[in-house]
């Protein structure tokens, strides 16, 4: 039978509804060729997530922490799939480690070490995701698609997501000044050509590259910065926590203060950025769990910003302060940082955790709050989880893990005497205007015991346990 004249039975989609039969018949690449631009594309991503965590922590802007951190996340998700596919296809060992291309390699290094956050923004928005994007769109027009259907799978859900990374960057690159420096850009340009473009398929300009900002290597900046936005970072006048755990606090002001718990989350990003950045040498899906984490922890700061939009009052009146992240990213090693971590996760699972919040949004009759904490509970649950198989797995058993991360916490040192002193802060108790804004929102009058709380950090953790008061 001529397969030009072939049809399924009732006319029903061929071929499972993935091709034509004209597209079927088209040789594609082999496996080798598949594997080597697949591999290319993975090496591609892991630099953009390696890029998009490590500056994290140093770039000030907010909402750009935050799309850093899902964009990181992105990468983590499908570097993981392409990791899988490329296994799948005859490939032990997989040599997934190896550098495909020192142009490439260069390319990368200048994006990273980029100096100005305009700048960062164009190479990343503007060279890397469009060169990554016309590589997998070019493989998915050569490809067999019934041979390598589950390849164009992985690139199909990729491309996606780097689509909505593209038109994130584009945004962000028209709201910001800057990121127009031709020469650089130029720079970026050569790198690709002289690789033969991101999936070395065009004919490599031999040229020799001579680095920018790249001469010297990236340094990972651990010490946290803040737009204009935070006038107090180093503000530790409320204990939120003591607030909380008052049963004399009624639960509307508790909903509010959970915002402020939430919103101040951002430090969680700032931190597991060093912890992942600083960590070399784990398998790979130890980077993709702690970049979920990462992103989690920044959608956590999101809701308690939401939170506050909801209740029409100014975040920007609520002093949150870096001075977590601050400390464990400059006082501690990352497996410190890390034991921290567990440790505090490990304080969200009793009733008093992550349930109280949520049954504290339930009792306010708070449904958004509550969607916020019934989602925050579900997330710390699966967090304690990536805990366990990346931290506790190196202890002996769990309770040494636990102490550990509380002995860690307790070394790092609060300079709130000294900060004060300084006349970093005043430890200004922002609480009452907060709370009179929310009141006026909800239409009742101030609760005089509610406006008069004052309890601050110097002597009590987030933990509720007492310190010794910082010099």
């Amino acid at each position: 039978m001529s397969t030009t004249k072939y049809t399924p039975l009732h006319n029903l989609p061929p071929l499972a509804g993935i091709a034509d039969f004209d597209a079927a018949r088209r040789p594609g690449l082999s496996v080798e060729e598949s594997v080597r631009r697949l591999k290319r594309f993975h090496y591609a991503l892991c630099r953009l997530h390696e890029i998009f965590v490590a500056r994290i922590t140093a770039e000030p802007i907010y909402e750009l922490k935050m799309g850093f951190s899902l964009h990181a996340h992105y990468c983590a998700e499908h570097v993981s799939a392409l990791r899988s596919r490329v296994g799948e296809m005859r490939e032990p060992p997989l040599g997934l480690e190896v550098v495909p291309d020192e142009n490439l390699a260069i390319f990368f290094d200048e994006i990273i070490s980029a100096p100005e956050t305009p700048l960062l923004l164009a190479g990343i928005y503007g060279k890397a995701v469009p060169a990554i994007t016309v590589a997998m769109e070019n493989y998915r027009a050569v490809v067999n698609p019934l041979a390598d259907a589950p390849g164009l799978r992985v690139l199909r859900f990729a491309l996606l997501e780097l689509q909505d990374m593209a038109e994130y960057g584009a945004k962000a690159l028209k709201s910001l000044k800057g990121g127009d420096d031709a020469a650089w850009l130029a720079l970026l340009d050569r790198c690709l050509a002289a690789s033969g473009g991101l999936d070395g398929t065009a004919p490599a300009h031999m040229q020799k590259i001579a680095r920018s900002f790249s001469v010297q290597p990236y340094r990972y900046d651990p010490v946290p910065q803040r737009d204009e936005r935070f006038p107090d970072p180093y503000n530790m006048g409320v204990n939120a926590e003591v607030f909380l755990h008052d049963p004399a606090m009624t639960a509307p002001p508790k909903c509010l203060m959970m915002y402020y718990r939430r919103i101040r989350e951002i430090d969680v990003p700032e931190m597991m950025a060093s912890i992942i950045t600083e960590t070399r040498g784990k398998p790979w899906n130890y980077y993709r769990d702690m970049t979920r984490q990462l992103w989690d922890e920044a959608r956590h700061a999101m809701m308690g910003e939401v939170g506050f939009v909801d209740l029409g009052v100014d975040w920007r009146k609520v002093m949150i302060n870096f001075t977590w992240s601050l400390g464990l990213n400059t006082q501690l090693t990352a497996k410190e940082r890390h034991g921290v971590l567990y440790f505090i996760e490990q304080g969200q699972m009793p009733k008093t955790g992550k349930r109280y919040e949520w049954e504290v949004a339930l009792m306010a009759e708070n449904k958004l709050a509550a969607t916020f904490q019934d989602f925050d509970w579900a997330d710390e649950v699966l967090h304690a989880r990536v805990g366990r198989d990346w931290y506790v797995s190196e202890f002996t058993n769990a309770k040494d893990a636990v102490e550990w991360g509380d002995h860690c916490w307790s070394k790092v040192l609060i300079g709130w005497r000294e900060w004060r002193d300084k006349g970093l802060t005043t430890h200004r108790n922002w609480w009452p205007e907060v709370y009179r804004a929310a009141c006026e929102n909800w239409g009742i009058k101030p609760d005089a015991a509610v406006l008069a709380y004052k309890e601050t950090y110097e002597t009590k953790r987030a933990d509720l346990k007492v310190i010794e008061a910082s010099a």
